[in-house]
């Protein structure tokens, strides 16, 4: 049986319509090659989480360890006092997050279905708002905050979040602003006349239309207020401990609940090391990995509609 040039070039290199062989072997190689550049350093901290001080100073060593330290990870939950520190990162990234979903919806569909002077400049200066750098407004912000007496307390996180000032609220008041302005206005004068107020029109239509944005916006403001530190140590104080404030004093708590003692293999395995480090890291992200795998199918479904209709 012979293969003519002609189907044979089809099957290499495709058509119009239809990658070929070649494409698909060259597309899914710079997949792979881009998926193991961000996986890399991730895969290692995994790995060596897990190593004993023996592995990591043995250079023949570098991906399978010759034992699986679990006590690593039980001294990392007790540096970090693992309990404690996720609840109060719950409680951080979970209010301020809702206060900012549900205070940029409201103006989002403020600038998006009234008409009001002034309306264009005050979403331009929103814009403008975004692009300004938070390490310059980070010294005022602070004395603002000190003398309305919110800082050590959770006022700091949640009250500029209802006010639209959250961590990077303007991404998610323009994300529900270009939700919200492909909803006809014919569809919201005829709940009206039907006898709809302002605010039913909002929570039975707006919202409904607005489910990938809310899911999109909840999500990535629930990862920026878990990853932020610097925010949460100079606003929270010490009335919050969360995982990531706790790694950044993993060292020193380390230090004091494990002292080194004298010169030796067994004092050395007890002091501090990269693997007692990485298992503490990999506690701390560990709830994120988590809620991905149980929300990356609506996650993933969201940013797609969310991508056709901002369009």
């Amino acid at each position: 049986m012979t293969i003519s040039k002609k189907r044979m070039k089809r099957f290499l290199f495709g058509t119009v319509e239809e990658d070929g062989f070649l494409t698909k072997i060259l597309l899914y190689t710079i997949l792979v090659g881009i998926s193991f550049i961000f996986l890399y350093p991730l895969l290692q901290m995994i790995v060596k989480s897990f190593m004993s001080l023996e592995d990591l100073i043995d250079p023949s060593i570098k991906w399978l360890p010759s034992t699986l330290v679990v006590s690593n990870y039980t001294k990392a939950i007790e540096v970090l006092k693992f309990g404690d520190a996720l609840k109060d990162s719950i409680i951080v990234s979970l209010v301020p997050t809702i206060c900012a979903v549900i205070s940029s919806m409201l103006i989002a569909y403020g600038f998006a279905h009234f008409k009001f002077p002034g309306k264009n400049i005050l979403f331009g200066i929103l814009i403008f708002v975004f692009l300004i750098p938070t390490v310059l407004l980070s010294i005022p912000t602070y004395v603002m905050y000190n003398n309305l007496n919110m800082l050590g307390s959770l006022k700091a996180y949640f009250l500029p979040a209802l006010t639209g000032f959250g961590l990077r609220q303007p991404v998610f008041i323009f994300i529900f602003y270009q939700f919200f302005s492909q909803i006809p206005h014919e569809l919201s004068e005829s709940a009206e006349v039907d006898g709809a107020n302002e605010l039913q029109v909002f929570i039975k239509i707006a919202i409904p239309t607005a489910v990938q944005a809310i899911i999109i916006c909840t999500l990535y403001s629930f990862v920026w207020y878990w990853n932020e530190t610097s925010l949460a140590n100079s606003y929270l104080k010490d009335s919050y401990t969360t995982l990531q404030i706790a790694v950044s004093k993993f060292e020193n708590i380390y230090k004091q609940l494990f002292p080194a003692g004298n010169v030796g293999i067994d004092s050395a395995s007890q002091s501090f090391n990269e693997s007692v480090l990485f298992a503490g890291t990999m506690l701390s992200i560990l709830p994120l990995l988590v809620l991905y795998a149980f929300t990356q199918k609506w996650f993933v479904e969201s940013a797609d509609r969310a991508g056709i209709a901002g369009n």
